[in-house]
């Protein structure tokens, strides 16, 4: 089974952990799975990692590279798709719906499509699993009310920030994990000091790939893959014309829904 963030590392954090713990009921249900996360961005983004390893997951991947940074939708779903290829056979792949930014909700469905697989969006809960017939039954929240919905295996299933919250972190995981990193995190310094810990205990060397190590194309990624440009952003605080302090009376509500009416704004 495999948990990917399906985005990169300026996604919500806290749509990230719903989707999370999706996964590790999942798990709980069936002895063996396993729970892998694959996050793209900055070196530092390895703290989403760490943030799952505290509560359950079993591996971590964070691809970070220069030639992936000004990746837009299209560039940061190749990416990540050629990530979970690379780290092979999976049953699900669970994300977030949409990053905090940009707010399209468009990784998911685009990885999706690369890897040629059944996709389920808006999922809320992840009601049952036939491991047997390879079928899954989905609740998703949608505009109007809720459905349910079946789909085979594997698939793609991007999960509302309106879902179950994740479970808080292990204490006895977070002494353990605590200290693990990328190599991208670690000093000169602190090198020889890691090299020596790690040999120890690997689990603490976090998988760092950069776009060769997942044979990306270079006409595919970062900026050159993306056709969409950000030439601004603004910050734009709105003022109100004028305002009006009403007391609550009846006299005061009935001449403020007749100005409403008379100025055609309702009615």
């Amino acid at each position: 089974m495999l948990l990917s963030r399906l985005s990169a590392s300026r996604s919500s954090s806290l749509v990230l952990l719903s989707a999370l713990e999706q996964a590790l009921r999942l798990k709980e249900q069936f002895p063996g799975s396993t729970i892998s996360v694959v996050t793209m961005g900055l070196p530092k983004s390895a703290e989403v990692i760490r943030e799952a390893l505290y509560r359950g997951a079993d591996k971590g991947y964070v691809v970070t590279d220069r030639p992936l940074g000004g990746a837009d939708t299209l560039a940061t779903s190749y990416t990540l798709a050629q990530a979970i290829k690379k780290i092979g056979e999976f049953d699900i792949i669970l994300g977030g719906r949409q990053a905090i930014d940009g707010d399209t909700a468009q990784v998911g469905p685009q990885i999706a499509e690369k890897l040629g697989l059944t996709q389920v969006t808006y999922a809320e809960e992840i009601l049952s699993l036939d491991e047997a017939a390879k079928k899954i039954v989905i609740k998703r929240h949608i505009d109007g009310g809720v459905e349910t919905v079946e789909a085979p295996l594997p698939l793609v299933v991007t999960v509302n920030g309106s879902a179950a919250p994740c479970r808080p972190r292990n204490a006895k995981r977070v002494m353990k994990y605590k200290k693990a990193t990328v190599a991208a995190e670690r000093s000169a310094e602190e090198q020889e000091a890691y090299a020596e810990l790690i040999a120890r205990k690997p689990y603490l060397d976090i998988t760092q790939w950069g776009a060769a190590d997942i044979d990306c194309d270079p006409k595919q990624i970062g900026k050159a893959g993306s056709p969409t440009n950000v030439k601004a952003v603004k910050n734009i605080v709105f003022k109100a014309k004028e305002s009006r302090t009403l007391t609550g009376s009846d006299e005061d509500i009935n001449n403020l829904m007749v100005e409403l009416i008379n100025e055609k704004i309702i009615g």
